[in-house]
């Protein structure tokens, strides 16, 4: 250990509430990885030359901190901890515990051992758990016969091992006392004269129940069948484990009584490459949360194997999966080992320990037990199989248990999207834009194949919406080998139309090279407005719903009759967040269209999409000029003239930035999470623009924070809009694809309402779980 690794560690606690090594990383690094802050701040690891230099231009530490020795007292494994249970800053009302919404802290342990060393073995676990319960872990998962070796061959038959570890056991056992977390440990235990490779669940003191392995591997370097029984039969029984006899079998599931949804189910290693995993049973018997506790020795390409496993399980059991493999310290007689523990959840990587660390590991995340549970209640295949299977919930034993309470909340330990709508895997991103982008084009090729349309009409008014239509256009054309003309396209400019919309949108119709003409609205619209007596033909600037829907109306007035004047149809631009907000003018309006190709995409979608083409050159340099300069437009419908001072209507500032109703739109139609929980997720999401994970090539110039207040402000204006008011103008969409598995809201598909509700329950739930001084 050297000195700048101790102020390193120092400088992050000292933050309110404290940063963790990711926060600490992603916020002042390049990013840099929580393993290499770890690393610098726990295994004595020097930094480059030029981190060196950041780090002392904080005032971190100096350059020459990294070649000081730690003092002796500081270098310790108590002291130094991963993640300590953050400060809360007087922040202890509910709502900031992770608790209160239905989540639970799990770790993957990769201990000290040495090989058949128990007294080593349990020391190097108890001092885990200790770390773990200073970061306010509920859940630590250790790997397979932890207690004494995995690869000790013709060791596990022998009665002194055996005795040590019954007596290990004991230790653990007694040491968890004073301990927050459920323990998790592997050891060989003997039974009616056989011995069985177990995982033990350990809590507060006490063991609370023995599950047997049920597949033993005895091929290629497995050898268990020669010292193993399997378990697959046991059931509704007992075992003595050092004088005390708890519950044995595969059928039990443990249960917390004061975090009704955190079930946990446990499996060994083999199990999990079975044809048939005993956690499949589990889940379907009420787990939201399995466990592995697993030896796998490490093989080219064997981590990828794992990580298929657990993600195939964690999406297919409707579960969170945490998994942890042996690390250093194991027999590398004929084998090795890298230590590798992950955590999945719904089949989303969660958290990922370092592999092949000469150091204990702990890896640490927050599980959503509640988002598993609103899953399966949608997916009635769950219970469809439940049924199936014989109910076996009617027949698994549940053991309860009390998770132990925490002193203060502790924050939130949890990768969360910023944008949920858009593609999150950096490796995947060219493949999942490509995906998203084609679904809009497949949709409207197999519309224009089967109206035998001699043309597609579309509004292009130089914004977001019709710019990424008209893109989605004009590469079905070039799908479908057809010319680019029968796109007919039309500029309305209205009482608002700005010079600069006005001009991208020519310039765009130019480069893409579409037939074009253009329909001055106002004449039209002022004698409307005359026939109504309004106002504004008066010559007063009455500038209200009626004088914004009638230029509105208009405008898809004119499309429907020009498509049928040219035997065509016209294309929606509205988009998904518009319809979650009731953001647009029913019936004879952007409402309604023949074929809505935006209708499943989100704005914060649109945009990264359009950025993603220009990206890719999906077009050719001059398109992408006009993009880039759309992207970077104020969002507004453009239906009331700039004010004095040359101010533009902006619709974020009346419904609220899109960025955070698209956050709320998926957690509500996706999830179905309550307003407080999605407050509590959007806050940790927001609050800082330098921590956390933002989109690849997202400009640095729009990353934007916001606080609790912000937050709660928009996300009730968004609870009014979307559940009391907007319902009728989703009832009544035209047909359009879906394209997020985040959801659509088409009354045909993914969402049903009523069109009268009132959203005073969800109103209620927002005021009664916020803080009172938000």
């Amino acid at each position: 250990m050297h000195l700048a690794g101790i102020k390193i560690r120092q400088w992050r606690e000292a933050h309110d509430p404290p940063l963790s090594a990711e926060e600490f990383g992603a916020r002042y690094g390049d990013p840099w990885p929580s393993r290499t802050v770890y690393g610098w701040e726990r295994r004595g690891k020097i930094a480059r030359a030029k981190v060196q230099k950041t780090l002392a231009g904080m005032g971190v530490c100096e350059p020459g901190d990294w070649l000081e020795p730690a003092p002796a007292q500081s270098s310790s494994e108590d002291e130094i901890s991963p993640r300590k249970a953050p400060r809360m800053s007087g922040k202890s009302h509910p709502f900031y515990d992770l608790r209160q919404h239905g989540m639970v802290r799990v770790a993957t342990s990769t201990p000290k051992v040495r090989t058949a060393d128990i007294d080593y073995n349990v020391e190097g676990i108890v001092a885990e758990a200790r770390r773990a319960h200073d970061a306010g872990v509920d859940l630590v998962v250790y790997p397979e016969l932890c207690v004494s070796s995995y690869a000790i061959d013709d060791l596990h038959l022998q009665h002194a091992l055996l005795d040590a570890v019954e007596k290990g056991v004991s230790y653990v056992v007694t040491a968890s006392a004073e301990l927050a977390p459920v323990l998790l440990i592997g050891a060989p235990l003997r039974h009616n004269g056989r011995i069985y490779n177990c995982a033990l669940v350990v809590a507060k003191g006490a063991l609370l129940g023995v599950i047997p392995k049920s597949f033993l591997p005895n091929y290629r370097e497995y050898y268990e069948k020669r010292w193993f029984a399997h378990g697959r039969e046991i059931v509704g029984k007992t075992i003595m484990v050092a004088g005390s006899e708890v519950p044995f079998g595969t059928d039990l599931i443990f249960a917390a009584e004061n975090l009704p949804n955190f079930k946990l189910f446990v499996e060994i290693c083999e199990d999990y490459w079975a044809p048939t995993p005993p956690s499949t049973m589990g889940a379907l018997a009420g787990a939201t949360v399995i466990a592995n506790l697993s030896a796998s020795n490490i093989t080219i390409g064997k981590s990828d194997e794992r990580h298929l496993l657990a993600r195939a399980q964690s999406s297919r059991a409707v579960c969170a999966y945490v998994y942890s493999a042996s690390g250093h310290g194991e027999s590398t007689t004929d084998l090795a080992w890298d230590g590798q523990g992950m955590t999945y959840e719904l089949g989303d990587l969660m958290a990922e320990s370092e592999r092949f660390s000469l150091d204990a590991e702990l890896s640490i995340v927050d599980v959503d037990c509640e988002r598993i549970l609103s899953e399966r209640q949608r997916m009635q295949t769950f219970n469809d199989a439940a049924e199936a299977a014989g109910r076996p919930e009617d027949w698994f034993r549940t053991v309860e248990f009390a998770l132990a309470d925490h002193e203060n909340p502790r924050g939130l330990i949890r990768p969360i999207r910023r944008f949920p709508f858009v593609p999150g895997r950096q490796h995947k991103l060219d493949e999942d834009c490509y995906e998203a982008f084609n679904i809009q084009v497949d949709g409207l090729m197999r519309r224009l194949e089967a109206t035998k349309a001699k043309s597609m009409v579309i509004g292009i008014s130089g914004g977001l919406d019709s710019t990424h239509a008209l893109i989605v256009a004009a590469k079905c054309c070039d799908r479908l080998d057809l010319p680019r003309s029968m796109i007919r396209g039309y500029t309305m400019p209205g009482f608002g139309t700005s010079d600069h919309t006005k001009s991208n949108a020519w310039k765009l119709i130019e480069a893409v090279g579409i037939t074009a003409e253009e329909i001055d609205i106002r004449p039209a619209a002022n004698r409307m407005l005359e026939d109504m007596d309004h106002p504004f033909a008066d010559g007063e600037p009455v500038h209200d719903v009626t004088f914004e829907n009638v230029q509105a109306g208009l405008r898809t007035d004119y499309l429907f009759r020009l498509a049928g004047h040219h035997s065509g149809f016209v294309i929606g631009t509205g988009d998904l967040s518009e319809l979650a907000l009731g953001w647009c003018t029913y019936g004879v309006g952007d409402q309604m269209s023949h074929y809505a190709v935006n209708s499943g995409v989100p704005k914060t979608l649109i945009q990264y999409l359009i950025r993603w083409a220009v990206g890719t050159e999906q077009f050719d340099h001059a398109t992408d000029e006009v993009l880039l300069s759309i992207l970077d437009t104020e969002i507004s419908p453009e239906l009331v003239p700039a004010d004095a001072g040359g101010a533009i209507q902006s619709t974020e500032s009346i419904i609220g930035p899109y960025e955070l109703n698209d956050f709320f739109l998926q957690h509500t139609i996706r999830w179905g999470q309550r307003p407080s929980k999605i407050a509590f997720l959007a806050w940790h999401a927001w609050k800082d623009a330098a921590s956390g994970q933002w989109p690849a090539g997202f400009p640095d110039a729009k990353k934007n924070e916001y606080d609790l207040a912000t937050i709660a402000e928009w996300l009730e204006k968004f609870i009014k809009r979307f559940f009391a008011f907007s319902q009728f103008k989703r009832s009544a969409i035209p047909n359009g694809p879906k394209v997020s598995a985040g959801g659509a809201l088409s009354p045909r598909g993914d969402w049903r309402a009523p069109s009268d509700a009132v959203a005073d329950a969800w109103l209620k739930d927002l005021k009664e779980g916020l803080p009172p001084s938000v």
